[in-house]
């Protein structure tokens, strides 16, 4: 099952589930904290707009979001109607380097093979501008290619250790580490057990090689 397949098929049911993670405030606040009003910010797997879109656009923010999913681009164009929404994946999407003062990207990875997901990090550290941030969050498991059962559905996924995810930001995006912390998070749903989830908040250089 792709990721468009899957979360087509959730639909809100993927809100009412993960729309309250107490880590994903913390880091969402974290980066509003930081930034200014019309702070260019795209949001990564989007899902249904809340609540991390939601949240930036109350903070003032100009944010795009994108997600392969038509179902959740729907749901979020509805919800969130001072945001832009594009059903795009993460390896599709075009924007000229140093296009974004920030970029979410909280669980978009996971159903891909550990190539893309290394590939996607490069690619978001490209997007920000000098002193820009990168603030994401993953399921750390070093596992390549595996059929889990999740939410009642079997679907393929790849990760990386925490360690290994933190190095990947840190050494092949070039990016400051700011801040990296694991949490469990027990989803909003009889089908799903405990989660564990690593979040990392990064930074790109203000002043960037031979700049």
């Amino acid at each position: 099952m792709s990721a468009a397949e899957l979360f087509d098929g959730m639909g809100i049911e993927y809100e009412r589930a993960f729309g309250r993670l107490p880590a994903q405030l913390e880091a969402v606040g974290w980066l509003t904290d930081r930034l200014g009003a019309g702070a260019r910010v795209l949001d990564v797997g989007s899902g249904t707009g809340r609540p991390v879109a939601d949240l930036l656009v109350g903070a003032g923010c100009d944010v795009t979001g994108i997600d392969v999913s038509r179902t959740m681009v729907e749901l979020a164009r509805a919800q969130v109607p001072g945001a832009r929404f594009e059903q795009c994946g993460v390896h599709d999407f075009e924007a000229p380097e140093g296009s974004f003062d920030a970029v979410c990207a909280f669980f978009p990875l996971l159903v891909m093979s550990r190539a893309e997901v290394s590939a996607a990090l490069r690619r978001m550290a490209g997007w920000l501008a000098p002193g820009g941030y990168l603030v994401t969050a993953t399921v750390p498991a070093d596992v390549d290619d595996v059929e889990i059962e999740w939410m009642g559905r079997r679907v393929r996924v790849s990760s990386f250790s925490a360690e290994e995810y933190v190095r990947q930001v840190r050494e092949e995006c070039g990016l400051d580490v700011l801040h990296h912390a694991v949490s469990v998070f027990q989803p909003d749903d009889e089908q799903a057990g405990p989660e564990e989830h690593v979040y990392c908040y990064a930074r790109r250089a203000k002043e960037l090689p031979g700049g």
